[in-house]
């Protein structure tokens, strides 16, 4: 049997999916840039010199051109890479990417563990939705919670999202994470 909040999940994913698929490529390319000024800010604000995020694909919200800000100001930047297990092991950017075990895109540079995120200023996460408690719903694989959960010591962590995907309230469960913050074409929110 599936609980009610699963369902609940599942139906708002399936939601956001098809209103992010919808998107026309103008509204996405105005979206990136707006975007990634806002990283950008986020970023400069808080003096980070390190930061974890990941590579977007094309129906999330970008972070390709955050990600070559980054890299051109000398940022370290840290890129998730899926494991079996369920955790998420680290690689430095390098430019060069391949797809991880799940399809997802990852560099290629030396792997180097799970808890290589914890040196890092600044983790940026994706998320399909978050309420304005802070409470993130994910894609269903748990990958960023568990990470997020691991770590005694946390940096800020801030989800990027398109505006509309700041809810009241998103389903939750038990092993769900908070982030601190959230980040969308048009503004910064901290929780």
């Amino acid at each position: 049997m599936v609980a009610p909040s699963d369902q609940a999940k599942r139906a708002l994913r399936a939601e956001i999916r098809e209103q992010r698929r919808i998107v026309t490529s103008s509204e996405r390319e105005r979206r990136a840039h707006d975007l990634t000024a806002q990283l950008i800010h986020l970023t400069q604000a808080l003096g980070a010199k390190s930061v974890a995020t990941y590579l977007s694909t094309p129906d999330e919200p970008s972070t390709r051109g955050y990600i070559a800000w980054a890299h051109a100001a000398g940022l370290r930047i840290l890129l998730p890479i899926s494991r079996a297990d369920g955790l998420l092991d680290w690689a430095t950017y390098n430019g060069d990417e391949e797809l991880d075990l799940l399809g997802m895109p990852m560099p290629t540079s030396e792997v180097l563990g799970p808890i290589a995120v914890n040196d890092v200023d600044l983790i940026l996460v994706p998320a399909a939705a978050v309420d304005r408690r802070g409470m993130r719903m994910g894609w269903g694989r748990g990958y960023f919670d568990r990470t997020l959960g691991s770590m005694e010591q946390r940096p800020p962590v801030y989800a990027v999202i398109f505006d509309h995907e700041l809810l009241d309230t998103v389903p939750s469960e038990r092993h769900d994470e908070t982030v601190d913050g959230v980040v969308t074409p048009s503004q910064i929110i901290r929780f």
